[in-house]
């Protein structure tokens, strides 16, 4: 198992955020309102929560949710390192998600790294998923904007094992 000792501080702080990241990257690409935006951050949460509690997405994912679940009882937020903001949070956020991609692959052995990275794209889908976005009140609304689509598929690139 790998675990926390395996990485540095600052790497398990990045494994940490990396699922809050994902789905910020769901929320940038079609943008809604707080309606929406509390909607899919809630669904990040969820699937965090979820592995915190459940476990059965592999022992690094565990033990990261785990953490993540002990730093909210704390009122630590996942996110206070990370600001991605302007017209260059969408590049950001890639380069965060590449960098943790690579940081799993390297450190992580590739059943966990695929568990985790499998992971992080539950988290974002359910960001995806959680809100509807466009229509008039419901009506031809979708559950996944076009948007919303693409940077699941920017997200399914940059978080493929590495060749």
């Amino acid at each position: 198992m790998t675990g926390k000792s395996e990485f540095s501080t600052e790497e398990w702080t990045q494994l940490k955020r990396a699922p809050f990241v994902a789905g910020m990257a769901i929320s940038i690409a079609d943008p809604g309102g707080p309606i929406e935006l509390v909607k899919e951050t809630s669904a990040t949460l969820k699937t965090v929560r979820e592995a915190a509690a459940s476990g059965g997405r592999g022992e690094l994912v565990d033990a990261v949710a785990r953490d993540v679940v002990a730093d909210a009882q704390l009122r630590k937020s996942p996110l206070r390192d990370f600001k991605a903001k302007g017209a260059l949070a969408v590049q950001e956020i890639l380069e965060e998600l590449a960098a943790v991609n690579r940081i799993v692959s390297e450190k992580a052995t590739p059943e966990e790294a695929d568990e985790y990275r499998e992971w992080l794209r539950a988290a974002a889908q359910e960001a995806a998923n959680a809100a509807k976005e466009g229509g008039f009140m419901g009506f031809h609304a979708q559950r996944v904007s076009e948007g919303e689509q693409r940077m699941l598929d920017k997200l399914t690139e940059v978080l493929a094992p590495p060749a």
